[in-house]
């Protein structure tokens, strides 16, 4: 499916010319075409990484695991008694229409006892199986519910004496910290090769030149400023409650924050750019705004990360601090995304440039959907979540 995204957008920038008659075409040919490349690798790499493995599993005495084959899209069956003794169980694979009725399939692990964690299972299970470690398990009470977190005791769960558990392979794993220096980096590199005018993306003429405009020159410091920070709150601020997340979603979002890069660094540092209709009053304003939510979104990563104790998993209500910036605490759940779209916005009121703009429309849907499900799980996990909130914008969403 992203393949097929991707070739739609080799056919855009074909077009282009015949609307727009800007050399735009090379560039963002290039950055669809890599997107598409890396797009079709990750999706041959999860297909192999995902062959089912046909090495028999050990057998042991309590636990007792079913191994689907994951290319099927199939659901594995844990049998496993919490309390007692065990329950011998016959387990059927569906592989395709086929049904296969063998103990090969079955794994036994000595003990669990009932205050195991599902974390700890996972470990157990990663033992006897060293191709599935635990950030690529998917534990379950039922095959379509949603996967038990690491934390959660197996004498808490509704199971009884007996507990059935489903598994599912998730698939190769990269983690959040990888992930996001590689999002950020790329956006911080690709705008500074347009600022300094390399041959390739203008010509020739002008190679290396610099843009008369105050302008250009502020927003290359407000965009690099941007990824800098992002860079270092994710060595030094972020805590991750997730420490992994597929390895396929990079290629995807890499493409997302790179592409777009590119795009609004092509327009912003082109010698045919334009000043804001306001001039510096404009500017200024807009780089006001920027700052100060810049700012806020700094203050409230900080907040979050002191809600979460080192190697904890520990989720609690976040309330407003002594800094004014965590104030808005008081009418949003996640004031992080309402502070950096407000950047965004500033940025586009300072370039007054359309791909800025549709960069910030774009980010915005996509925030407003994380927020909303952050705010949902807020409610659900906490009887006493204040009323007045918000997902993202006051009164509003």
């Amino acid at each position: 499916m992203l393949v097929l995204f991707f070739w739609a957008g080799y056919l855009l920038c074909l077009l282009l010319p015949f609307f727009f008659l800007t050399p735009l075409v090379p560039v963002a040919f290039f950055i669809f075409q890599l997107g598409a490349l890396l797009s079709g690798l990750s999706q041959l790499f999860v297909l192999w990484s995902e062959t089912p493995q046909l090495v028999p599993p050990p057998v042991g005495v309590l636990l007792v695991v079913r191994i689907c084959a994951p290319l099927f899209g199939s659901v594995s069956h844990f049998c496993s008694p919490a309390v007692g003794g065990l329950r011998p169980c016959g387990v059927s694979t569906n592989l395709g229409e086929r049904a296969l009725l063998s103990t090969a399939g079955l794994c036994f692990f000595m003990q669990v006892e009932p205050n195991a964690t599902i974390g700890e299972i996972k470990v157990m299970f990663h033992k006897n199986h060293a191709q599935w470690y635990p950030a690529r398990q998917s534990i379950r009470l039922d095959p379509k519910g949603k996967s038990l977190r690491d934390e959660e005791i197996l004498q808490n769960l509704p199971v009884g004496t007996t507990a059935t558990l489903y598994f599912k392979d998730l698939g190769a794993q990269i983690g959040w910290v990888t992930v996001f220096l590689t999002e950020y980096a790329g956006p911080l590199l690709i705008y500074l090769l347009f600022y300094f005018r390399l041959p390739f993306i203008y010509g020739p003429k002008y190679a290396f030149t610099s843009s008369p405009h105050s302008v250009v020159h502020l927003a290359c410091v407000c965009h690099s400023f941007h990824y800098i920070k992002r860079l270092l709150e994710t060595l030094f601020v972020h805590r991750f409650s997730h420490g992994t997340m597929p390895f396929r979603n990079i290629f995807k979002n890499c493409t997302y924050y790179w592409g777009f890069a590119a795009w609004l660094a092509y327009h912003i540092n082109h010698p045919l750019y334009t000043v804001p209709a306001y001039g510096d009053k404009q500017m200024k304003v807009a780089l006001a705004v920027f700052l100060f939510c810049q700012i806020g979104n700094f203050s409230i990563h900080v907040a979050l990360r002191n809600l979460r104790p080192a190697g904890s998993k520990t989720r609690r209500i976040p309330f407003p601090t002594k800094n004014p910036f965590t104030w808005l605490f008081l009418l949003v759940s996640c004031p992080n995304y309402t502070y950096e779209v407000g950047s965004w916005i500033g940025f586009t009121i300072m370039t007054q440039c359309l791909p800025v703009a549709l960069f910030t429309l774009v980010g915005f849907i996509q925030m407003a959907i994380w927020a909303n499900s952050k705010h949902r799980s807020y409610l659900k996990d906490f009887r006493d979540y204040p009323p007045l909130r918000t997902p993202i914008i006051p009164f509003l969403l």
